[in-house]
């Protein structure tokens, strides 16, 4: 493994001693990928997650709380029933 290219991008600056080191530790992590890639997974089911659990969220139920007349009639600008705010974004900028 080229391990002066992950230096670079990584911006490190390791000793000779570092890189050997390393090197031989990212090849034996990218064998063991390699033996995985040997096994049969064609029956095997995927998984989200290895835990037993299950969504505990509340169901979605749309209600109506406030007026959109009352809640628009605190807004110091408005357009077509929107809030007006002020442009946050410079267009020039892109």
């Amino acid at each position: 493994m080229d391990i002066k290219r992950f230096e670079a991008m990584a911006k490190f600056d390791l000793s000779e001693e570092e890189s050997q080191l390393i090197s031989g530790r990212v090849d034996s992590i990218i064998e063991s990928f390699f033996a995985l890639e040997g096994i049969d997974t064609t029956t095997t089911e995927p998984l989200v997650t290895v835990l037993d659990i299950r969504n505990v969220m509340r169901e979605d139920i749309a209600k109506k709380t406030i007026a959109r007349e009352e809640l628009m009639s605190n807004a110091p600008e408005q357009n077509n029933g929107y809030f007006r705010v002020p442009k946050t974004i410079d267009e020039a900028a892109e």
